[in-house]
């Protein structure tokens, strides 16, 4: 039996991984920050197989713990302060956790692993937010990097860390740069899921309008769940490697406005939506599109849920949700 550990277990991709590598056999180990994280019950309720270790991505003593008792095959650090538009409110913490987390998780896969680097395969989160200013459309994994916010920056950090490890140790870890992906789970603070869960409530009677930012910034979105196989597929290659992992399709947010409202039977939105110069980050990032074809030929990989049909799900569970609050 595989045994992995995952740091982020609680946020949208953590609880899909977990899923999947439990569907395929794993034992599965789950780092929490805190004693009182708010979310160890979301976890325990969604998969309650998972072993929870507490742990602190910007601690290397509690990482050392944490291998010590999981004894890792796998190591996926999905851990990171992960909300863009927070980064610029706090550079430092972002940097501290979103950065120099990933070279102590590193690290600590190194310490672990000893004389034997093809003991633990490692796996790293990397972000389309690394591109920030595109220099080529569509990105690829030999695109210049050029982040736009304190967030990608760090996520540069990380991500350059966890090649020089491969390059240096021999260690099995890759990257993935990994473009939008959303999901029902997804926070209420990530403008797509800020939009389902709006048109919801206004669909029910329970809010007018919604407040958003730019809404011709283009993005290249798909399913969470989709995303997870992908990392899995990383870790299961011979060599390690960085990937793109995109649709290859852009959408803007008036786009992701059209099918939220329609499912719901609203055709004309414009008087229930209100741009809020609060929103509006200090760089944009005016479009991101991913060019998949590297995971697809060489790991097999495609997406298999379209932009519209996950829009749908994502309004159809926040209906859902809103109504059961409201008693409904």
């Amino acid at each position: 039996m595989k045994r992995a550990l995952i740091t982020g277990i609680t946020g949208q991709d953590g609880l899909y991984l977990s899923e999947l590598l439990l569907s395929k056999g794993y034992e599965v180990y789950g780092l929490i920050r805190g004693q009182n994280n708010p979310k160890v019950d979301l976890v325990r309720r969604t998969v309650p197989d998972v072993k929870l270790l507490t742990g602190d991505i910007t601690d290397l003593a509690s990482l050392l713990r944490a291998f010590g008792e999981a004894q890792p095959d796998e190591v996926y650090n999905l851990g990171a302060i992960s909300f863009v538009a927070y980064s610029w409110e706090n550079a430092k913490l972002t940097s501290d956790v979103t950065g120099l987390g990933v070279l102590n998780v590193l690290e600590a896969t190194r310490l672990h692993s000893g004389n034997d680097m093809s003991k633990v395969r490692f796996y790293q989160a990397s972000s389309s937010e690394m591109f920030g200013k595109v220099q080529d459309v569509p990105q690829r994994e030999s695109t210049l990097l050029w982040p736009r916010s304190p967030y990608g920056v760090a996520k540069v950090y990380g991500h350059y860390m966890t090649i020089n490890y491969r390059e240096s140790y021999g260690m099995h870890a890759s990257s993935g740069i990994l473009f939008n992906h959303e999901s029902p789970r997804r926070g209420p603070e990530f403008v797509t899921r800020k939009v389902t869960q709006a048109v919801a409530r206004i669909s029910l009677g329970l809010q007018d309008t919604i407040a958003l930012g730019n809404l011709d910034a283009k993005r290249d979105w798909g399913f969470a769940g989709d995303y997870v196989d992908a990392m899995w597929r990383m870790l299961q290659q011979d060599e390690a490697d960085d990937y793109v992992v995109a649709t290859g399709e852009t959408h803007s947010i008036r786009e992701l406005l059209d099918v939220a409202f329609k499912r719901v039977g609203i055709e004309e939105w414009e008087d229930k939506v209100f741009q809020d110069p609060r929103f509006f980050r200090p760089a944009e990032v005016d479009l991101l599109i991913g060019d998949p074809a590297k995971a697809r030929e060489q790991l097999g990989w495609t997406p298999k849920v379209g932009f519209e049909e996950l829009v749908t799900m994502m309004v159809d569970s926040d209906v859902a949700e809103q109504k059961k609050l409201a008693g409904r």
